[in-house]
């Protein structure tokens, strides 16, 4: 960063204030206005806030770094504009018809106060293990990487400068949002947007030039291009892949109320389809603006072009090493741009959730500003523990972006199978719909504590490609430093004739690894991976069943998980009371002549169109790709 990147800097902070002071200045007496604008959104920023609110760190750190490790791999997640045109074209009608504030309460209306309790809780957990952790996390990562600063002095104590950022991006955004509502959400992604879709198209650029063109990128990257693999891939199986991804997607592009709370602030159903429109198109752009970066880093690192420290920094390292001055600082306003939309949209779904589904039970009928108090604060509690489970993320050793879809793998199918059968199946009952999400919650959570317990093999795991990559000596530091810890890991926690075995071996890839050259990387890399396999077969001594549970691939579990659920509604729904007259309205069947009507005068043929346009693309990629 030189001075004409922090005057570039400091003109996108203006701007960001100028429009906050601007939303200031408007009505704001009520919740409709704090969270959902005063219903009142045009297509434009309903596209913008969905793109910037889904365009967060865990694709500018994230999907970089899975692209860097593993290619094309998770491609799929990203590919995933069809669902969100799903959104717009049957699920705007019929939230608009139902007229909802939250998905919890549409769950109230259609099945019992119970099941609106359950989505409430799965949806604010869902936010501290994902959104907040993985947000501050990389937010950290971006401003360590690009400042290249180790740590500062803050009142005698000196600090990681890790935290330090991470904590000063949550404030920042912390208070335009408490202070602005979803009105400061929504017209800061209308600036937000185009910053982060400039400098992240230029960083493509950039790279693609400085590495060779893109016949070199596919020339080293080599199979990891292939968007498919095969069934018995350890990480990404197609049988697994196409199926689980797809009901991440439908859960948090049809259900969460991160992403739905966009499209309920529409003035009407035409405007919010066509934000959606808009938004499916934005969305096709994440896997060429940040996965393939991911892929031209690791093209770079390979050649010696570019040093990169772990796979998560890896656009980072390009931002800070590639590009000229001024265009440095327009990229980190566009990083910046992405962690606050996506920290601002949370805070304000998260208080939003809160308020609505808990505390107006409790406390009814107080003043609307004092609801709006209560919100805040639960936004903060929310980022507190959110924060508290970094360190436990970080220890699961895996991808960031691989992290993050893998708990949401555990959370999705319980939501995603109530959603699907309760709006489209008329039989599906209150009963059915609340023991079926206990027991996918349940399930679901009781697989995360078995990936904290049985950690060590995700994190050597993640270690044994790293070492692959690793270039410079503070990657090398901070590497041999996690050895050294698994290596006391494993003394303090196995037997000492199985303990003395594995830690000689990650002695002995410590002495290879450090001195960075290719042979002694890849011997590192197989010692690392017979030590894995020696944990993997203590623990299936040792552990049974419950160690085979938790090495299930985990978008196999998925899939299970998300067909148990509907077992376990379908079976209790049919062998319990039909839903009432009252609760059926809110099925997808219900809708009248009238509402129909209305629905189909609100799209021509230019929505058909572009809907046909973007689901061509998303053909004509797995077709390249596949």
């Amino acid at each position: 960063m030189v001075t004409l990147d922090w005057i570039v800097l400091g003109l996108f902070f203006m701007g960001l204030i100028g429009i906050i002071v601007w939303v200031l200045k408007q009505k704001e007496e009520n919740t409709t206005d704090y969270f959902l604008a005063g219903k009142n959104a045009g297509w434009l920023s309903i596209g913008s806030s969905i793109f910037a609110s889904n365009i967060g760190s865990e694709h500018l750190v994230g999907l970089a770094g899975a692209g860097f490790i593993s290619g094309m791999a998770m491609a799929h997640w990203e590919m995933h504009a069809w669902l969100i045109l799903v959104l717009g074209w049957v699920f705007v009608p019929f939230y608009d018809r139902i007229k909802v504030y939250t998905m919890p309460e549409f769950l109230e209306r259609r099945f019992s106060p119970g099941s609106r309790s359950v989505l409430s809780i799965i949806s604010l957990v869902s936010y501290v293990l994902t959104k907040v952790a993985v947000t501050v996390y990389a937010g950290g990562v971006v401003f360590d990487t690009v400042f290249n600063v180790e740590s500062i002095t803050l009142f005698g104590k000196e600090i990681d400068f890790f935290w330090v950022s991470a904590m000063g991006l949550v404030l920042i955004t912390g208070i335009y949002t408490i202070l602005g509502g979803m009105r400061a959400v929504l017209f800061t992604s209308v600036l937000q947007t185009p910053v982060l879709l400039f400098g992240s198209i230029v960083i493509l650029i950039v790279g693609i030039a400085k590495v060779g063109g893109w016949a070199e990128v596919e020339n080293i990257v080599g199979s990891n291009l292939k968007l498919v693999r095969p069934a018995a891939d350890p990480d990404f199986p197609w049988t697994g892949v196409l199926l689980g991804s797809a009901i991440i997607g439908f859960w948090y592009w049809c259900t969460d109320q991160y992403i739905v709370q966009r499209v309920l602030s529409g003035r009407n159903q035409q405007q919010s389809r066509r934000g959606a429109i808009l938004a499916g198109y934005f969305k096709l752009l994440p896997v060429f603006i940040f996965m393939v970066p991911g892929m031209i880093a690791f093209a770079l690192n390979q050649k010696g072009l570019l040093q990169v420290g772990s796979s998560d920094s890896a656009f980072a390292s390009m931002v800070a090493k590639l590009l000229p001055a001024g265009i440095t600082g327009i990229v980190v306003c566009g990083l910046l741009a992405a962690l606050m939309s996506s920290l601002a949209s949370l805070f304000n779904s998260s208080a939003m959730l809160f308020v609505e589904d808990f505390y107006k039970k409790m406390r009814p009928n107080q003043e609307p500003k004092h609801y709006v108090r209560v919100g805040r604060a639960a936004t903060a509690t929310v980022v507190v523990l959110g924060v508290v489970w970094i360190p436990v993320m970080l220890g699961l050793g895996k991808v960031l972006y691989e992290y993050l879809q893998g708990v949401q793998g555990l959370l999705a199918p319980a939501i995603a199978s109530v959603f699907l059968l309760g709006v489209f199946w008329r039989r599906m009952n209150a009963k059915g719909a609340f023991w079926g999400m206990i027991t996918g919650f349940s399930v679901g959570m009781f697989r995360l504590i078995l990936n904290v317990k049985y950690g060590l093999v995700g994190k050597i795991g993640g270690m044994i490609k790293s070492v692959l990559y690793i270039n410079s000596d503070k990657a090398k530091n901070d590497m041999l430093d996690d050895l050294t810890t698994v290596s006391k890991t494993i003394n303090h926690s196995f037997p000492s004739d199985v303990a003395a075995v594995l830690t000689e071996k990650v002695n002995t890839a410590m002495t290879s690894f450090s001195g960075l050259t290719a042979d002694g990387k890849t011997y590192a890399s197989e010692l690392l991976s017979q030590v894995k396999d020696g944990i993997h077969q203590y623990y299936l001594d040792s552990g049974g069943i419950i160690y085979k549970i938790a090495a299930v691939n985990w978008l196999h579990y998925t899939v299970l998980l998300f067909f148990l659920c509907i077992v376990v509604m379908v079976l209790i729904s049919l062998f319990t009371k039909a839903p009432s007259a009252e609760q059926l309205k809110y099925t997808y069947a219900a809708s009248t002549a009238e509402e129909r009507a209305a629905t189909k005068a609100s799209w021509n043929i230019w929505d058909i169109v572009n809907t046909i346009i973007i689901l061509g693309v998303i053909v004509a990629f797995y077709f390249y790709f596949w």
